[in-house]
């Protein structure tokens, strides 16, 4: 049985995890069904802002121009030593926006993104490509067997420990 961790310790594992791994599956709506895309992002103070820097060609960003709503899923990379059902991993929903220029925080925003992505710089001459804020209202986070967390973006740090009720033909 997993040892029982508080929310620091959830805290902390999800800052860890978002500081790892540095691209996300970004799932956004496509004739009304999910449609998976591999992006780059960046977090904001907390898991309920992040951002995306995308190309207006792409078809995630048509998806998002159609319906906003959305999921970014964060996972850590499997390995032949470890357990792929007991990777850490995070599920984000809730809506995207395009950050206007104009934006108090957009040069914060677009310097923290090319801190961790200098390569993007060009990028952001390109008409065609926008910085997304990703407003995320509710997380799923697990980080192992047993050690599944919920969050809201009313309480962003406060990590609440999934119990899933079993159905009673199962109950020992």
């Amino acid at each position: 049985m997993a040892t029982a961790l508080t929310g620091e310790n959830v805290q902390e594992t999800w800052s860890a995890l978002v500081q790892d791994v540095r691209t996300a599956v970004l799932l956004t709506l496509r004739n009304g069904r999910p449609f998976g895309s591999h992006v780059p992002y960046v977090f904001g103070s907390d898991w309920t802002r992040a951002y995306l820097h995308l190309s207006r060609l792409a078809l995630h960003t048509q998806h998002l121009l159609a319906d906003p709503r959305m999921s970014l899923f964060i996972a850590e990379p499997d390995g032949p030593e470890k357990n792929p059902l007991a990777l850490r991993r995070i599920n984000l929903q809730g809506e995207a926006a395009i950050l206007s220029p104009d934006a108090p925080s957009y040069r914060e925003i677009r310097e923290h993104y090319l801190a961790r992505f200098p390569q993007a710089e060009m990028m952001f001459g390109f008409g065609d490509f926008a910085l997304w804020e990703l407003r995320l209202e509710d997380a799923h986070f697990v980080l192992g067997f047993g050690q599944a967390f919920v969050s809201s973006s009313t309480t962003p740090a406060r990590w609440i420990h999934q119990k899933v009720e079993r159905p009673s033909a199962l109950k020992a």
